[in-house]
């Protein structure tokens, strides 16, 4: 049966549903439950305290006007320093409210981040991710803003829903009390029914309740779009700000003011329609709240003129009828920030949901068997990678590579080289055959892009064992022997290493990481190619001598010294053979 006639309300409904149960589990599984538990607690406490004292508040009207009117001046006297009291505890109330509020904001952005950092880094996750279409774009976006704002509007909404109930809870009954002996006149007749001030109050928040989700209603699916807008312009602006050298060599300043014209295009289009919304929204709630200055007075006019409510009764009145229809008109009051809200879950709630759905990426397809196995030698039986643009295979049958060999696993352009290199770590495991390699931390992996964390430099050649578990020698000997002893005196230093280093240095960082690791492979996406000629044969040479122990996997080009390498394989692209393309995922 199709959905596309459902009802919108009832599928917004079963989607926010999902959403609440998905992260509530996830909170419930936090180690920042039981604080931020605790400080809910202490927010009951504090708004119920709240609650209790603004009805001692508003039964103070009744004494203090009354006085006022029959010019009592002692009377007066003494209810301003009852109103001294009452406004002083409520001042000291209201101030632990304030921390509280932002301690629970806190809180629950500590636990909502972890819990995204732990779900995007978990193994494989943030790589398939990032080739699985929109959902994987700008995921800074949805980690740092998105998970700030939606722990700000949880914990605001939460709490201003809190105290309208309790205050509702409170009033309603006051106003029902109050509304003994209220009437109103329809020509000759006279209505007095019970509760006459409460149900009053009801009509009038309903309707304003239901005209404001008619209206307001577009702001959540915008608020999603604006802040999908906003990320694009972000990362626009930081490729900018990293690639500032390359667009003044090409002079393309032009071509690049031209690109981000047209992204902020695409978020001031958005945030011109958000405009049009909210002012059709605020008619509707500004126009309400103006009115409810003298809605209360309107209904109980009757009965004060003819004489059975006396002045400090009416105003008692209004101070509960203004509590009961205020609580009861939070929905109108926060319907935005409500929108923002829906909008904000929608983005931070499909972004987990979409970290989760990677481990069942590609699950019908077949998969290559990869299995960690004792021993230092890599087998590869009938291997078959699955790519978007056909099959690659590795010609000659079945291989054992055994510990200190030295192999090139070649091909020609596009024949699918780094979708092998990804094949053996794991990350691509769509295809056939098997790979039985020793354990993922005796390998190290060299990619073709080389990266540098940010840090000091001894935690950039350590990446990515800790750097208290090697010496200030051992650090400085392998920076070295891959010549980089410039840098052998800045091992403290922190820096954005990956703009200090030129291309060259990175990879030579890497292999100075191999021999400080020293594992059982070297397993190259064709690094040893990007080095200069001087580079490349320190680092063989190294191979040669201080790791001659160490097997060497270089999936790449020819270019070596001669009988550097050991032994010499094919890679294969059959354009006819099986395909396995991620949802929305580019391959090689």
């Amino acid at each position: 049966m199709s959905d596309a006639g459902a009802d919108p309300a009832l599928a917004w409904s079963k989607g926010l549903r999902a959403e609440l149960r998905m992260m509530v589990a996830a909170f419930w599984a936090s180690s920042r439950r039981n604080r931020l538990l605790g400080l809910a607690a202490g927010l009951v406490g504090v708004v119920g305290a709240t609650a209790y004292m603004q009805i001692r508040l508003n039964a103070w009207n009744r004494p203090f006007y009354d006085a006022l009117t029959r010019k009592d001046l002692g009377e007066f006297t003494t209810q301003l320093g009852v109103f001294a009291m009452l406004a002083g505890i409520l001042l000291v109330l209201n101030v632990s409210q304030t921390w509280l509020n932002q301690m629970a904001r806190l809180v629950l952005r500590q636990g909502l981040v972890e819990d995204l950092f732990g779900q995007w880094l978990a193994p494989l996750r943030a790589f398939r991710l990032a080739n699985a279409g929109a959902i994987g774009t700008n995921p800074d976006q949805r980690l740092s803003a998105d998970a700030q704002h939606l722990a700000d509007l949880t914990t605001d909404l939460g709490v201003g829903l809190l105290q309208a109930t309790l205050l509702l809870a409170s009033f309603i009954g006051v106003l029902w009390g109050l509304s003994a002996g209220m009437f109103f006149k329809v020509g000759p007749y006279v209505f007095d029914p019970p509760g006459y001030m409460v149900w009053c109050a009801l009509f009038y928040a309903g309707t304003a309740s239901a005209l404001s989700w008619a209206v307001g209603r577009p702001l959540i699916r915008l608020d999603a779009e604006h802040y999908a807008r906003e990320a694009d312009l972000r990362f626009e602006l930081v490729r900018v700000s990293e690639g500032v050298e390359a667009i003044a060599m090409y002079g393309g300043e032009a071509a690049e003011r031209a690109r981000l014209d047209a992204t902020f295009g695409s978020v001031y289009h958005v945030l011109r329609r958000i405009v049009t919304a909210t002012t059709r929204l605020t008619w509707v709630t500004a126009g309400y709240g103006w009115f409810a200055i003298v809605a209360p007075i309107l209904v109980a006019m009757p009965s004060y003129f003819a004489g059975k409510t006396s002045f400090g009764e009416l105003m008692m009145i209004v101070g509960a009828f203004n509590q009961v229809q205020a609580s009861l008109r939070w929905y109108v009051d926060n319907f935005s920030a409500i929108a923002d809200w829906r909008a904000t879950m929608l983005r931070v709630a499909g972004f987990r949901e979409a970290m989760v759905a990677m481990d069942r990426l590609g699950q019908d397809a077949r998969r290559i068997a990869l299995t960690e196995v004792e021993g230092g030698a890599i087998r590869l039986d009938g291997v078959q990678v699955a790519g978007p643009a056909g099959c690659v295979t590795l010609e000659g049958g079945p291989a054992e590579l055994m510990p200190g060999e030295r192999v090139l696993v070649g091909g020609g352009h596009g024949e699918g080289k780094t979708l092998f290199f990804r094949a053996l770590i794991g990350l691509w495991p769509w295809g056939a055959g098997s790979i039985a390699r020793p354990s993922r931390n005796r390998i190290i992996f060299v990619p073709a892009r080389a990266y540098v964390p940010t840090g000091q430099l001894r935690d950039c050649v350590a990446y990515p064992r800790p750097a208290a578990e090697f010496t200030d020698a051992e650090l400085t000997a392998a920076l070295e022997a891959v010549g980089l002893s410039r840098l052998t005196g800045l091992l403290d230093k922190p820096h954005r290493w990956e703009r200090h280093l030129s291309e060259n240095e990175k990879h030579c960082l890497a292999f100075a990481r191999a021999l400080l690791q020293r594992p059982d492979w070297v397993v190259i996406d064709d690094a040893l190619n990007f080095l200069d000629r001087p580079s490349r044969e320190r680092i063989e040479g190294i191979f040669l001598g201080a790791l001659s122990g160490v097997g060497v996997v270089n999936i790449g080009h020819d270019g070596g010294r001669e009988g550097f390498y050991t032994r010499r394989l094919t890679l294969r692209l059959d354009p006819e053979g099986p395909c396995f393309v991620p949802a929305g995922g580019e391959g090689e």
